[in-house]
């Protein structure tokens, strides 16, 4: 249940927020960080495992070279220092998500550190320093059933699925961000925004946060105005939506700024996130002393060659803040109608589908409304859908030759996700070219000038507006097949 809280400005007028984000990243590669399981979201439980990833007696990992490949590109794409050698270590804690009573990660010695990302919120600009981003295994997951939380706290019992322990992981830890001020919800969202943008465009990720691809633990704390001491923290965990890590910082600033107010002392631990809006307790911090850190001694220390470190600099894509400004201004999108895109995940698509050759106004249209309607509806990503930004472009290119209406592009939008061919071999098989035979379209407009006496009489007086009756008619009788402009022009003709 929701706490005390405090009114947001009463509590911006009484302290500083301290925010520290820690983002964890799964990235894609094929198989699991140290040993030949699929990296595979969605698998039957259970079935991604091995000795290794469950921690069997005997079994020696390996470490994945794509994901070692993977996080040196994102730690450059973050401006930080790539390690010229690095090593893993041993996470100790007893939860059943990992079957070997460790987690294996890095410590003291990650592979980037040092970085910088900079952003603007309402036009003001933010540098948010990156402490250091390492390399680790993810847990399993615990499924608890029984309740009506779905948590541990209530359930009958709990289920536990170790396809994803030893996925490969980045977490990527700010040091603290201060002079947020009442900003400082809005600024926690727009950085991991920028981190799931980012690592779309590196391609490490599918950073589908629905999924936990991509999550985020937020830390915050409050300062009294005046004094520079930290306060104690909380560190709301897995966080897995953009507005969610607003409205979780949002509601932890009020909370604990009504827990001061009153005289009382924050409890530093970990919070979980309800949707219904409010968070609730989890268990008091660990230290790192609290997980007996120590060297993995089966795994030798990451030692990147320069010349690869530099090979790998020259593949970095152009940074999304910087690609986003060009393209906006290039297409003469307004700030939301880019935002909406940026926000869909179809920025790419659209590039693709403007490179192709068809308008950026139609391309957005194509992406952001009958396509993402049809994704909406299967349940897959828009880049998942069984169609290319070339045959967009193909079904646009059939629209603005007046081959086909948009009320027929969408059927042939459907032939193509059917499998049934490129946009133009669907039209030819479907029939679906606009009638653009005068002789026919006349004919049509007859029938209905017959069977809309009243109405052609109107148009006949003058009240050309009367006319959409009879071109709805002309539509019906020719399957939508044909120019309604064209249609338009032929009632006036024969009525005037």
């Amino acid at each position: 249940m929701s706490a005390e809280l405090m009114d947001f400005a009463e509590a911006m007028e009484l302290f500083d927020p301290v925010l520290g984000l820690e983002v964890h990243v799964e990235l894609n590669t094929a198989t699991k960080m140290f040993c030949g399981c699929a990296n595979q979201f969605g698998s039957e439980p259970n079935s991604n495992t091995c000795p290794v990833c469950l921690g069997l007696p005997g079994s020696l990992p390996v470490v994945n070279g794509k994901a070692i490949e993977s996080a040196i590109r994102i730690g450059l794409a973050l401006g930080c220092t790539i390690a010229e050698s690095c090593r893993f270590a041993r996470k100790n804690y007893f939860y059943p998500d990992m079957t070997k009573d460790f987690q294996t990660s890095q410590y003291d010695e990650p592979i980037a550190a040092e970085g910088l990302v900079e952003l603007e919120v309402d036009g003001e600009v933010f540098a948010i320093e990156i402490e250091r981003a390492h390399m680790e295994e993810d847990a399993g997951k615990l499924v608890h059933v029984g309740g009506a939380s779905g948590r541990i706290g209530d359930a009958e019992y709990s289920l536990v699925d170790y396809n994803r322990a030893g996925t490969p992981l980045i977490e990527i830890v700010t040091k603290p961000i201060t002079g947020t001020g009442a900003k400082a919800a809005a600024v926690g969202r727009a950085y991991v925004s920028y981190l799931r943008d980012l690592m779309r465009a590196l391609g490490v990720s599918d950073v589908r946060m629905e999924q936990g691809s991509l999550r985020c633990d937020a830390n915050i704390s409050l300062m009294p105005k005046g004094t520079t001491t930290f306060g104690l923290r909380t560190e709301t965990k897995n966080v897995n939506s953009l507005r969610s890590i607003e409205n979780a910082l949002t509601y932890e600033i009020r909370r604990q700024a009504a827990v001061l107010a009153a005289g009382g002392k924050v409890t530093q631990e970990t919070r979980h996130w309800h949707e219904e809006g409010y968070t609730t307790p989890g268990r008091s911090k660990e230290e790192a002393e609290d997980y007996r850190y120590f060297p993995e001694p089966d795994l030798v220390p990451v030692a990147p060659n320069h010349a690869w470190v530099e090979e790998l600099r020259g593949t970095l894509p152009e940074p999304p803040a910087v690609k986003g400004k060009r393209l906006q201004q290039a297409w003469g999108f307004a700030a939301q109608e880019f935002a909406d895109i940026v926000n869909s995940g179809s920025l790419d698509l659209i590039e693709a589908t403007v490179t192709a050759g068809a308008s950026p106004a139609a391309a957005r249209k194509w992406w952001l409304t009958e396509l993402a309607r049809r994704a909406n509806e299967t349940g897959v990503e828009l880049a998942e859908l069984p169609i290319s930004p070339a045959q967009v472009a193909a079904v646009q290119a059939l629209v603005d030759a007046g081959t086909v209406n948009d009320k027929l592009a969408r059927q042939v939008i459907d032939g193509v996700l059917a499998g049934e061919g490129e946009p133009a071999e669907v039209v030819v098989a479907r029939n679906l070219a606009v009638v653009s035979d005068d002789s026919a379209l006349t004919e049509a407009v007859d029938r209905a000038i017959a069977a809309y006496p009243d109405v052609a009489a109107k148009i006949r007086e003058g009240k050309v507006q009367a006319a959409g009756a009879l071109i709805g008619a002309v539509m019906k009788d020719l399957r939508g097949q044909a120019d309604a402009a064209r249609v338009r022009e032929l009632i006036v003709d024969r009525l005037s």
